[in-house]
């Protein structure tokens, strides 16, 4: 099929490339061209190391698409900002739906024009798939980096993302054999933060750089990082927090917050233990560093759990959702996974206690966190099971995704 490309002359048709050697070997050697788009700060950090380990292997490839600051450093043209796709909740994503139509219409023009060897999605499904799909159909090659959670969600929807993307790269070994069971070529690369985090993290240079005592008992609170979760979550986590340091003398509590909003929503709550001593720090961002300077770490359901188990950290899991919406789940069966904590899925054991909607209280939270800080055996014993989870998740990520994408490419 001729296309167009953006300068306006045709592409060469097949019966050019047979009656021309020419056409034929400057068709074949052009430099690759390789579109990505990746939507928020975890993507574009993704999308960074991918285009880097792709250069290797293709030194004089085009990187162009939607990315951030990280992907422009790496050399990527970004047509458009990765912040243009970061949007969250219903009523958000409701209110920019047409301008993310209008963009998402005006970017599949454009890569369709510029004629990649390779479209890669990278997370951002429900952007990212569409796109996959109306690419492929028109004979695009097409990746998704960063499968959806199918194994606790629908495991169906992986046919509706084989008919978009032709590989799936995973950063979990469980989610390939889901795929197979659908005929589509998925694979594990591993965890790019497994690849970035330490074996052995330094507790007492994290202390040092929060500003933390280095002897005394440390409590990490990380209610999230969405205001909604904040809503829910955070007066529970801090009553807990409040309980603990009830029994645990000298504690201190450290609560990251992931942004601006995120710190003005937790400022008066934390401003409610003012009263402790030492007083809660709140503390702009740095939620790794925290974790790595805890004892133990009080969170919610998320990545940050796979986080605080590459830090080697203990944690107590709580989540909420709005009631409705966790009466609909269970109505009708949507959830499939008996553990929700990743480190507890990955090793199909109970190693964080998860307590989960109406068991999300102050005291059941406080009660499992003073647990972990009086019985220091329980913390030894999950450090083996910690390092053998990191261990299988460190496959050097970004270089194994450019490895199959570069098998698919050529």
């Amino acid at each position: 099929m001729s296309r167009e490309k953006q300068d306006g002359a045709q592409s060469p048709t097949l019966s050019d490339l047979v009656a021309s050697p020419a056409a034929l070997r400057a068709a074949t050697t052009r430099p690759r061209r390789i579109a990505l788009v990746a939507g928020e700060s975890s993507g574009d950090a993704l999308g960074a190391g991918l285009v880097n380990e792709l250069r290797k292997r293709f030194p004089d490839a085009g990187f162009a698409g939607i990315g951030g600051d990280a992907m422009r450093l790496a050399g990527c043209d970004t047509w458009f900002d990765s912040g243009e796709l970061a949007v969250m909740g219903l009523s958000e994503v409701l209110r920019h739906l047409p301008r993310l139509l209008k963009l998402r219409r005006a970017l599949r023009e454009r890569v369709l024009a510029w004629q990649p060897d390779v479209f890669i999605g990278i997370d951002a499904p429900d952007f990212n798939l569409g796109v996959e799909r109306w690419l492929k159909q028109r004979d695009v090659r097409t990746v998704h980096y960063v499968s959806p959670s199918v194994w606790a969600w629908r495991e169906k929807r992986a046919q509706k993302i084989g008919a978009s993307a032709d590989m799936v790269l995973c950063l979990f070994p469980m989610e390939p054999p889901i795929y197979a069971r659908h005929g589509i070529d998925a694979r594990f690369v591993g965890h790019p933060m497994a690849d970035e985090m330490p074996m052995e993290p330094d507790q007492a240079a994290a202390r040092e750089a929060l500003g933390l005592h280095a002897y005394t008992p440390v409590l990490a609170v990380l209610p999230g990082s969405r205001l909604g979760e904040i809503e829910r979550l955070a007066q529970t986590f801090l009553e807990a927090a409040r309980s603990v340091a009830a029994t645990v003398p000298y504690l201190q509590i450290v609560v990251p917050a992931a942004n601006a909003d995120c710190r003005s929503a937790l400022e008066p709550l934390v401003a409610r233990l003012s009263d402790l001593s030492p007083p809660p720090k709140l503390i702009d961002g740095q939620a790794r560093e925290a974790m790595v300077a805890a004892d133990v770490v009080l969170l919610a359901s998320g990545t940050a759990t796979l986080e605080a188990m590459l830090a080697k950290r203990p944690m107590v899991v709580g989540y909420k959702v709005a009631p409705w919406t966790y009466r609909i789940v269970k109505a009708f069966g949507m959830l499939k996974v008996e553990r929700y904590a990743l480190p507890n899925v990955l090793a199909g054991a109970d190693l964080a206690p998860e307590l989960m909607q109406d068991e999300c209280t102050p005291s059941n939270l406080s009660a499992a966190v003073t647990n972990l800080f009086q019985h220091p055996e329980i913390v030894g014993a999950l450090q083996p099971q910690y390092r053998e989870l990191h261990e299988a998740l460190r496959q050097d990520a970004s270089a194994r995704a450019a490895d199959a994408i570069a098998r698919l490419v050529r």
